[in-house]
């Protein structure tokens, strides 16, 4: 499983108050959360991604409350991955379970500028720096993992295996 796509870049402590502000929570409509996603650190984000694009931050992504909400607009905004040096616990569980798919990767970091082309490789771990052409190591996600992202989510894959 591959992600490809252009570098979205964020610095750290982003919040999931900033990926989502809370003034958008009285909806559940992935469309409509995502249609806010980032707008309070990056007015331009919502206009200017696409499908399969790539967010990358430094440390402690997703802190502050344990909301769903927000790696669910991170994902239908279009973004294929996120990549940051750490991410806050919740956050990194609540993303695996909706199947958006998150790596921890200082180095890749450091090396991906805003604009750059990404690919990732899950399977594997790679990160290609394509603008650059450098290239890094994650750890990849464990099979049991992988499997919950490729069936889009924990939700999806429970209703799979009970349909068996």
């Amino acid at each position: 499983m591959k992600a490809h796509g252009k570098a979205f870049k964020y610095g750290d402590n982003v919040d999931t108050d900033v990926i989502i502000p809370a003034r958008y929570l009285n909806t559940s409509d992935a469309k409509e959360l995502a249609a806010h996603c980032m707008e309070d650190i990056d007015g331009e984000f919502i206009s200017k991604v696409k499908d399969g694009d790539i967010m990358v931050a430094n440390k402690n992504f997703g802190c502050g409350s344990s909301r769903e909400h927000a790696p669910l607009a991170i994902k239908t905004a279009g973004i294929s991955c996120v990549i940051a040096s750490t991410f806050a616990r919740i956050f990194y569980r609540n993303s695996i379970n909706i199947g958006l798919p998150i790596l921890e990767c200082p180095e890749a970091v450091a090396g991906i500028k805003a604009g750059d082309e990404v690919e990732v490789d899950f399977d594997t771990g790679f990160i290609t720096n394509k603008t650059s052409g450098k290239e890094f190591k994650a750890q990849p996600f464990p099979p049991f993992m992988q499997d919950i992202i490729k069936a889009d989510g924990l939700v999806q894959q429970l209703k799979a295996k009970l349909a068996e």
